[in-house]
């Protein structure tokens, strides 16, 4: 074990870097399969890599223990965590990030990186040094000890959980290569136990199972052949009547950017990893984007080729949020019309007799949505209050009591049966290029980079509301982008580069170094995906564009 030094707060609170454990068989997969399934201690003897020592993370930025270490593309569910005490720096994520954190050298093994964070105890400012001294040399070496004994069940659900992200990697990587949205394999139990539980429903959840036109066949590393349902590209609608399974499915459809552990439910569902759900959201920040694909014009002569504004609506801010979205490179909006501005989604023909089209300002998102597809930006959106977007759906979804059918062909014939006059637009013309100016600290008071939970970030006195980001879905991932947003603004934004090539370069450099780039105590932080972090630099509200 290699132990950093740490600097207490008035509370005592400290972090360590714990230890990096690597197995020394060439063999990588062959020798960590043999180690955790032998009685014998697994060979601790291997050097740690020297860049795993950091200082200290800030006891005021650092997320639990309990989440500690998660990789870039975080699991998202509660149910398969290890929830004892001595599983305090679990080993499962940790599996999943070694590689994001600290680089191993290309010959090594398998690399477990363990990461905890200890409070030690105070005086005052003064640390109880007798005390601190048994916590280092008794409880800590116990706790890690514990936890790096890969025999037993320990090692099984290990096992299990390094099989379950390299399956939704593969599985990734065969969305990619069909050119699918998304893929939802059969047997997916999508339902959660609560509103405020990520855990799968225990009672009366039905399975998911692919209608057999819609049905694909993948072959995955662990799981093997997988038959599911494949999302295509385009424009898919699902549509069912209320509480059948709607916005679940598009749930799990927006979580499948990232890997699940065992048990979730939704280990073999996999979406295209730069997916987006936009929605509305009163209030939010809008600087500089061009809104006239939705919205030709507002009252007073405002422009809206570069609107700014510190109060958007909810129609104003979902327009910026899809215009953001594909100025940052996504290649799928998902949709719910719960949670979007109505105005923005449809305009019935009654309503475009009552209302001329001249004095309506705002082109909805249906007239759009067929030329953005064309454009290479698929979307899925769940709609159950209008049959506009029948005339322009590629695929039609239908979830009666959470059985998925194939409803192309009838919402066809329902949309032929009953014409409306079209209104699609041709084109969608794209947000040009931004470019954000760098902007440094002048105003006195502590450096403060942090976040509150997933709803906002902190830069100094400054707060940036986050809570409609759903691509942010963990603390530490929160916690990464507010340190990225500081790097962006302080060190890369030079007013000559375009924010879609500062996001390239950042996502680059994380690629190369980890998250050590962005703080030299990045103990904690968990990898975001740059269309979150560019969602962050759109609802700062001290941005500045050339």
């Amino acid at each position: 074990m290699t132990e950093t030094d740490g600097d207490a707060d008035e509370s005592g609170d400290v972090t360590a870097d714990s230890a990096t454990v690597e197995a020394t068989d060439a063999s990588a997969a062959d020798a960590f399969a043999a180690a955790i399934g032998s009685s014998e201690p697994a060979d601790l003897t291997g050097k740690a890599d020297p860049e795993a020592d950091s200082e200290p993370q800030d006891s005021n930025a650092a997320p639990s223990a309990e989440g500690a270490a998660e990789d870039s593309a975080p699991s998202t569910a509660s149910g398969g965590a290890d929830a004892d005490t001595d599983a305090a720096a679990d080993v499962g994520p940790a599996a999943q990030t070694s590689d994001e954190h600290h680089k191993a050298p290309a010959s090594s093994g398998i690399v477990i990186e363990i990461r905890a964070r200890v409070a030690l105890p105070a005086r005052g400012r003064s640390i109880r040094g007798r005390e601190a001294a048994n916590i280092f040399s008794h409880d800590l070496t116990r706790e890690v000890n514990a936890a790096l004994d890969l025999t037993g069940e320990r090692g099984k659900r290990l096992l299990a959980h390094v099989a379950a992200l390299e399956d939704h990697r593969a599985l990734t990587q065969a969305v990619l290569d069909n050119g699918w949205v998304s893929f939802l394999a059969d047997g997916s139990i999508l339902p959660r136990r609560s509103g405020v539980s990520d855990a799968p429903m225990e009672e009366g959840a039905i399975a998911l199972r692919a209608p057999d036109s819609l049905a694909a066949t993948v072959t995955l590393p662990h799981a093997g052949e997988v038959r599911g349902t494949a999302i295509g590209s385009g424009v898919t609608l699902i549509v069912g009547g209320g509480y059948h399974g709607k916005s679940t499915l598009l749930s799990a459809i927006e979580r499948g950017v990232y890997p699940h552990v065992p048990d979730d439910g939704r280990e073999l569902v996999a979406t295209v990893p730069d997916a987006v759900k936009v929605r509305a959201a009163d209030g939010r920040a809008v600087t500089g984007v061009d809104l006239t694909p939705f919205i030709s014009h507002l009252p007073g002569n405002r422009d809206t080729a570069a609107f700014t504004t510190t109060n958007a609506s909810g129609s104003t801010s979902q327009a910026a949020s899809i215009v953001e979205s594909i100025e940052a490179g996504t290649s799928a909006l998902l949709l719910d019309e719960d949670t979007s501005a109505t105005n923005l989604l449809i305009r019935d023909a009654r309503m475009r007799t009552l209302v001329a089209d001249d004095q309506e300002p705002i082109t909805p998102f249906v007239d759009r949505v067929g030329a953005l597809a064309e454009a290479g930006v698929s979307t899925v959106l769940v709609m159950g209050g209008s049959g506009d977007y029948l005339d322009v759906a590629d695929r039609v979804l239908l979830l009666d009591s959470y059985v998925l059918y194939d409803a192309t062909e009838r919402a066809a014939e329902v949309a032929a049966s009953q014409p409306r006059d079209t209104t699609a637009l041709a084109d969608f013309p794209m947000q040009a290029p931004r470019v954000p100016l760098p902007s440094q600290r002048t105003q006195r008071g502590p450096v403060r980079t942090r976040s509150r939970g997933t709803d906002s970030l902190i830069l100094d006195r400054e707060d940036i509301d986050i809570s409609d980001v759903a691509g942010v879905v963990e603390s530490g991932q929160a916690e990464a982008v507010a340190y990225a947003l500081r790097a962006l603004l302080e060190q890369r934004f030079d007013g000559d580069s375009t924010l879609a090539q500062c996001l390239e370069d950042l996502d680059a450099l994380l690629d190369d170094e980890g998250l050590d780039a962005l703080d030299r105590r990045p103990a904690f932080l968990v990898r975001p995906r740059m269309v979150d972090v560019a969602a962050a630099v759109n609802r700062y509200r001290k941005l500045k564009l050339a």
